[in-house]
């Protein structure tokens, strides 16, 4: 009997996902679905979506099933469902992804095209770090976490648990013995400055762009 894999989300995130994870696939014989209940019955880039339900019902001697889902409180509700099924987390990375010495990334995590993970890092299950962010050293890093593209955390930085993180926000770099805590649960906004601790359910937004004026340019 085969092996099945499913990528859950067949929205702009998981359509990004799923050829990095059919990439990553070995020769042998696999099938491999996108796995979304909203568009079951469709066919996305050459390939079938189907309920979780039909995923669930299909013989297979393995099913592994990568979390395309930027949510965290989702991912973990599916997480569970996952679980309870008896189905497998499923690590997704993509082949330019640069790892250094002594890290750990827990199991499910999803690591898009550029990104780095530097040296002596933790990081929980189901870590979600999309194209051209990182994480420097010393940095530990609970359990469903999303980096939206481009995040920029700096060393000695603690985050907890279902912290979601912006577009190309940037977490200034903590202290030996000392690090810049984001607590559970918060929501950084695209292209936030975090120079200090963050507060557990905490939601923080940048000031948006806005224009000004140009005065005597051009004349």
């Amino acid at each position: 009997m085969k092996a099945v894999y499913g990528i859950y989300g067949a929205s702009g995130y998981g359509r990004e996902v799923f050829p990095l994870a059919r990439a990553q696939l070995s020769s042998w014989d696999h099938d491999i679905f996108f796995i979304d209940d909203g568009l079951a019955g469709s066919v996305i880039n050459n390939y079938r979506v189907l309920s979780f339900d039909q995923f669930n019902s299909i013989e297979a001697n393995e099913k592994k099933v990568s979390l395309a889902i930027a949510d965290p409180l989702i991912r973990r509700s599916l997480s569970e469902k996952l679980e309870e099924s008896g189905i497998l987390h499923w690590t997704v990375r993509a082949s330019n992804v640069v790892t250094l010495d002594e890290f750990s990334v827990g199991e499910g995590a999803i690591l898009s095209p550029f990104v780095t993970l530097t040296s002596n890092i933790s990081i929980g299950k189901s870590f979600h770090a999309n194209i051209y962010s990182y994480v420097a050293h010393d940095c530990e890093i609970g359990n469903f976490v999303t980096f939206a593209p481009g995040v920029m955390c700096n060393g000695n930085v603690k985050i907890g648990d279902n912290v979601y993180i912006g577009s190309g926000a940037v977490i200034k770099q903590g202290k030996p013995g000392k690090p810049l805590v984001i607590g559970d649960g918060a929501v950084i906004g695209m292209g936030a400055i975090i120079t200090k601790n963050v507060p557990a359910g905490s939601v923080l937004i940048a000031t948006p762009t806005r224009p000004i004026e140009r005065k005597g340019l051009g004349r």
